[in-house]
């Protein structure tokens, strides 16, 4: 590639819509890295982040190539959908429900393997997002555009998440609104669902009310997990 392949303007537009699309992106998978690391032992926050951030670029990596296909699998997006209420669900548990004789090393893996799972659920539209802009670019600039949305998304997650976690520390209405984002993200993907098609109309007010309801799910079900916590001590 030629160096005045660079200063095209279908070029940096697609550098401009990939940065976008990163800081999106980024501040999804710093609420998911946040939320999961937020109970663990100040010295082990760092650690969550970083191996969670890893995980979360890794998997992108690897999603860039199926995620066509993966998409167009009936019901699969109504899976993940689920899985990511579920998920929202867990982070929204009360602290005493942890069990504080778990090892620090134990709650880590644990909450490396919840940043994962919800990051692979998660990255699916996304990922076909930066693939879609950086094919505005033409085919001989898409690798170097994708590996350039996931150095720039590096950091955003990095730095998202310590800060999102600091704000949990001292609002814990964070905490509470992070899982009903992550409710409105699995609202979206079962209403796009492609098994669902002849089912769910492919509209803005369908996307909305999904969102909506997916939100509103997860923080019914996490208030009626608080209640009975407490009634049961």
């Amino acid at each position: 590639m030629e160096f005045s392949e660079l200063l095209t303007p279908h070029f940096w537009t697609a550098v401009a819509q990939i940065i976008m699309i990163d800081i999106l992106l980024g501040g999804d998978n710093a609420v998911v890295i946040a939320m999961a690391c937020r109970k663990l032992p100040a010295n082990q926050r760092f650690k969550g982040i970083i191996w969670g951030t890893v995980g979360a670029i890794v998997l992108r990596v690897l999603l860039i190539f199926f995620a066509l296909q993966l998409l167009a699998i009936p019901f699969l997006k109504l899976a993940g959908g689920v899985l990511l209420l579920w998920i929202g669900v867990k982070l929204l548990k009360p602290e005493s429900d942890e069990g504080h004789e778990v090892a620090a090393s134990d709650r880590l893996l644990a909450a490396i393997k919840t940043i994962i799972v919800a990051d692979f659920v998660m990255s699916l539209d996304n990922v076909i997002a930066i693939a879609g802009a950086a094919q505005g670019a033409g085919e001989q600039h898409q690798i170097i555009l994708v590996v350039f949305g996931l150095i720039v998304s590096i950091p955003i997650i990095v730095y998202g998440s310590q800060l999102v976690i600091k704000l949990m520390d001292r609002l814990p209405i964070v905490i509470t609104l992070g899982a009903m984002l992550l409710g409105w993200i699995a609202g979206h993907m079962v209403q796009t669902d492609p098994g669902l098609a002849n089912v769910i109309p492919n509209t803005e007010t369908a996307r909305l009310g999904f969102g909506i309801a997916g939100a509103l799910l997860v923080l019914a079900i996490g208030k009626l997990m608080l209640h009975r916590s407490r009634t049961a001590t």
